[in-house]
């Protein structure tokens, strides 16, 4: 079965420069966006503590859990249901590791103070422990209590020396647990899972998520210029690179969490792009024997007249598998699938519109940098 029966004979090329100027806006207006709003980070990168949680009995909205949650004590808690809405189970994001954070440390180190003259005083907040050294000894007990009524939980508080004491603060699951139990009367509901991810670690993967980007891109930009020719290799890396900004707008305009998936889809989003221009600049290689003399241009109009077919028949289906996952996909799924099927789109678009205009501004300096050294080897003899 054809999908387009016949050969057709669309002029893309006449409309490249239209499309890599409304394009050149679009990915200005998003790289100026990222720098000025960034993208919402995801514990992964930010660091922070996932609580899943299940409620049972009566069903509850992700917003109910909310609700619940900041009337019980959190703050900002970012709240996700997972699966039917009849399963009540959702998952919650809290910035901070443990419970002593840059809000409450100020509070704790009053409470501290309050007990007795200190000699010093350390906090760390990734790891929620405060050193503290009195000039007189003070009761563990009394500390802990002064301590977790400045509201921050405390788990122990160990005497290192004579007059030296470090304070342990809950982890921040502890927290979330506890305000859904004050804030969500009448309802009883079990912690599946804990995560936590430090500051220190959220930075390395976000760091190394990047890197993987650069690296796919410079691996597969090498990979063009000795398939194909070194004309060839600029307009794969720009198309590649439009893509990400374009997918990465995505996530900069809807504000949904940046992590790890997003890198994943990003990458997916690479191989898919590279893949579909690889089939183009393959069938422009092919023309560009078959029809010497021809104007460049020309050549790239029929060799994607010729590969149109193939090309919507697999962004197609493709797309029908995505359109599943939207439907039914929730939190990262869904954001997957839709950054997937837009990269999807964006993909095909600047495998005709970005990749292939630039092989020919490459091929016409070439020539007239052939021209021109033409024109001067004939002017020496003269």
């Amino acid at each position: 079965m054809q999908i387009i029966k016949g050969k057709t004979n669309f002029d893309f090329i006449s409309k490249r420069k239209i499309a890599l100027f409304i394009s050149s806006i679009i990915n200005i207006g998003i790289l100026i966006g990222i720098a000025i709003f960034g993208f919402n980070l995801g514990v992964d990168f930010a660091g922070g503590t996932v609580v899943e949680v299940k409620f049972s009995g009566a069903t509850i909205t992700a917003e109910q859990v909310r609700e619940g949650a900041v009337k019980g004590g959190l703050k900002e808690p970012q709240v996700q249901g997972i699966g039917s809405a009849e399963e009540s189970n959702f998952i919650l994001r809290m910035g901070g590791v443990t419970q002593l954070t840059e809000e409450s440390e100020k509070a704790a180190e009053a409470a501290v103070r309050a007990l007795g003259e200190v000699s010093s005083l350390t906090k760390n907040l990734d790891t929620g422990i405060i050193n503290v050294r009195y000039k007189a000894q003070v009761d563990p007990e009394a500390i802990k209590a002064a301590v977790i009524a400045s509201g921050t939980g405390v788990t122990e508080v160990t005497k290192l020396g004579e007059m030296d004491y470090q304070i342990k603060a809950e982890g921040m699951a502890a927290r979330v647990t506890q305000a859904l139990k004050t804030g969500i009367s009448g309802s009883t509901f079990e912690v599946r899972r804990t995560d936590y991810v430090g500051p220190q670690v959220g930075q390395q993967l976000r760091n190394k998520g990047l890197m993987a980007l650069v690296w796919a891109m410079l691996f597969i930009l090498i990979y063009v210029a000795f398939r194909f020719d070194l004309k060839f290799g600029p307009g794969a890396l720009l198309a590649m690179l439009h893509d990400v900004i374009m997918v990465a707008g995505y996530f900069l305009i809807t504000r949904r969490e940046f992590n790890l998936t997003s890198i994943a889809a990003l990458l997916t989003v690479i191989g898919y792009s590279i893949n579909d221009t690889i089939v183009i600049y393959d069938r422009i290689r092919e023309e560009m024997v078959k029809y010497k003399g021809k104007p460049l241009p020309e050549i790239i109009n029929i060799a994607i007249n010729d590969t149109l077919a193939r090309t919507i028949l697999t962004g197609g289906v493709t797309s029908l598998s995505l359109v599943g996952l939207l439907i039914f996909g929730v939190g990262e799924i869904f954001d997957f699938a839709a950054a997937m099927l837009l990269g999807i789109l964006v993909g095909t678009y600047s495998s005709v519109y970005i990749a292939s205009p630039l092989v020919i501004w490459l091929d016409e300096r070439q020539h007239e940098r052939e021209a021109a050294s033409g024109g001067n080897m004939k002017a020496k003899p003269a």
